[in-house]
């Protein structure tokens, strides 16, 4: 078969491949070349790593292939429906957001940050929430760093899902108090990060 880009993003494009999918991250022509392709090898080395570790505790695609000199990373590919689009269309919308708040919660305690949680890079496959997009993933163990990866999460529901974004969080977060043992001192450092940005707002 084929390469077929099903995706152009600003890092990287995504190309399916006989049942596989590529993520080839692109050269960025005004970094310089060498800098670049530190760049791009050091974020697909990172990547890799972090989708092999995640993906012993929660949902993600399985890494078949990585490739630091090409900047390419070859997983498995999953075909199944984008949360961004359809999350508001199913009837099981909160406990699938509460799903969601568990396989946070999950990653959190092992020390890894998502870096980008939206539901554009989750996928519903037979009632099962999977992660995609590792790309800003990075391991951390501070509160600070959790908080900070749910309140993207909360402000991603408000933009998208702003109807029911109340509802959904709270569901996220239900489910986060159940797999995060430290999901206390996060959700209070979660308040600090909120009241940051309300401050900021202010002036």
């Amino acid at each position: 078969m084929k390469e077929k880009i099903i995706e152009r993003g600003a890092e990287a494009v995504l190309i399916e491949k006989n049942g596989s999918l590529i993520k080839r991250r692109v050269k960025k022509g005004y970094r310089n070349p060498e800098l670049d392709k530190k760049i791009r090898e050091g974020r697909t080395r990172r990547e890799a790593r972090i989708l092999e570790k995640a993906g012993k505790i929660i949902s993600v695609p399985s890494v078949l292939s990585s490739d630091e000199k090409k900047a390419e990373i070859e997983m498995k590919f999953i075909d199944g429906k984008r949360l961004s689009d359809w999350l508001d269309k199913l009837p099981g919308s909160l406990a699938i957001c509460t799903q969601i708040g568990e396989e946070i919660g999950k990653l959190h305690d092992a020390g890894i940050i998502h870096g980008d949680l939206t539901t554009s890079n989750m996928i519903l496959k037979e009632n099962k929430v999977w992660f995609i997009d590792f790309g800003l993933g990075f391991h951390s163990e501070r509160n600070e760093d959790k908080a900070v990866d749910l309140h993207l999460m909360k402000q991603a529901l408000e933009s998208r899902h702003f109807e029911k974004f109340t509802q959904y969080f709270n569901a996220v977060l239900r489910g986060y108090k159940k797999t995060n043992k430290k999901s206390a001192e996060v959700l209070e450092q979660l308040k600090k990060v909120e009241s940051r940005g309300r401050y900021k707002d202010r002036h």
